[in-house]
């Protein structure tokens, strides 16, 4: 391994920061939230109340859980979102049927139109986050996210399965 001197202090002799996945990785979130935010602001909906609302309206009637693991967050968290999107009328939790302790969601028809709404903003986010890439490298490069994320899905916190996942596993 080479060890690169960072700046004049000879106690910082690892690799130059620059070089760090993690580093890009953390600063291409910042920036996508960002242009998420700016791209959606009339909305006031955040990436993450996004893809709530996109996997609920996907699936209507799925549990809080299966929210969070399609979406990889904690069940704490999604709760807060979910408490976030109720109290602003765009979703809301039913309970099951058979089992009381468990919360079924839904998109009320405020939240189907928030989630229409926010549409072509999200996707304006997306083509300007890809914008400095050529367009034959953009492919790739989502074909490379994919590969990272799956591969190192494990060690999350809240590893992600996602919908189409849990019905292939359902139907074998």
């Amino acid at each position: 391994m080479i060890r690169i001197k960072i700046g004049r202090n000879p106690r910082f002799m690892s690799v130059e920061i620059d070089n760090l996945p993690g580093f890009h990785i953390r600063r291409l979130q910042q920036i996508a939230v960002a242009v998420f935010l700016e791209e959606t602001q009339a909305t006031g909906i955040t990436p993450v109340q996004y893809a709530a609302l996109y996997a609920v309206g996907r699936e209507p009637g799925i549990d809080q859980r299966t929210l969070a693991r399609t979406i990889g967050f904690d069940t704490s968290t999604i709760g807060s979102v979910i408490d976030r999107l109720e109290s602003r009328g765009l979703m809301q939790r039913n309970a099951h049927p058979e089992d009381r302790r468990v919360r079924l969601l839904t998109l009320t028809s405020e939240g189907q139109h928030v989630l229409e709404e926010v549409e072509p903003g999200m996707l304006r986010a997306q083509e300007r986050m890809l914008q400095p890439l050529a367009p034959e490298q953009r492919e790739v490069f989502m074909d490379m996210l994919r590969t990272l994320v799956r591969g190192n899905n494990a060690l999350s916190r809240a590893p992600s399965e996602p919908l189409d996942g849990r019905a292939a596993r359902r139907a074998r």
